[in-house]
């Protein structure tokens, strides 16, 4: 047995939850290991216990984090003292923006088909779904249905998911995702 590595950082959960967001990404949930986690951050598989008790765990706290943050940038712009009109543009974008900034996170949080972590995944959405709902309605004066609102999210939705796939980050395409937000606001009269 070797002895154990020194490390001159200190592990934390942010760092595991990083390297296990992109391992998961790019091998899926089944296929990855604590151990491969731990490897793939140059610690020892019991410091990720340390941490988290196994996997499904890591996963839980991951997504709950990410969803947190979604939640997070929407506060902040439902707090900027703008017209109402403009807070909901911007409340649109800021949702591509997330998504096209932290793709990884997006891809966990809304694109991941594994069944075994679905169920860890099914708290979140919708709890974000419904932040973002109260804040369209809100800032519509109530003049935008459920359905809308919906149909809204699943047009920003299918935007970022596209563009997720792609090598392009929000800067690159801003006026598209402008576009595609004044799109939707002209759509709703």
């Amino acid at each position: 047995m070797t002895p154990r590595k020194a490390v001159t950082n200190e592990l934390t959960q942010g760092m595991v939850m990083n390297a296990a967001r992109e391992l998961f990404r790019k091998k899926g949930y089944q296929q990855v290991s604590m151990r491969q986690i731990a490897t793939e951050l140059g610690y020892s598989h019991g410091a990720i216990y340390y941490h988290f008790k196994n996997k499904a765990e890591l996963f839980y706290a991951m997504i709950e984090s990410d969803f947190k943050e979604l939640d997070q940038w929407l506060d902040n712009v439902m707090i900027q003292d703008l017209d109402n009109k403009i807070k909901l543009k911007q409340v649109l974008l800021e949702f591509i923006r997330f998504g096209l900034t932290h793709k990884s996170q997006y891809e966990m949080m809304f694109l991941l088909s594994d069944e075994e972590v679905k169920s860890y995944v099914n708290k979140g959405p919708n709890e974000s779904y419904e932040k973002f709902a109260e804040a369209l309605l809100e800032l519509s004066n109530k003049s935008i249905s459920i359905q809308q609102a919906w149909t809204i999210f699943l047009s920003l939705h299918g935007f970022v998911s596209h563009y997720c796939r792609c090598e392009a980050d929000y800067e690159e395409v801003k006026g598209l995702a402008q576009s595609h937000v004044n799109f939707i606001l002209a759509s709703l009269g």
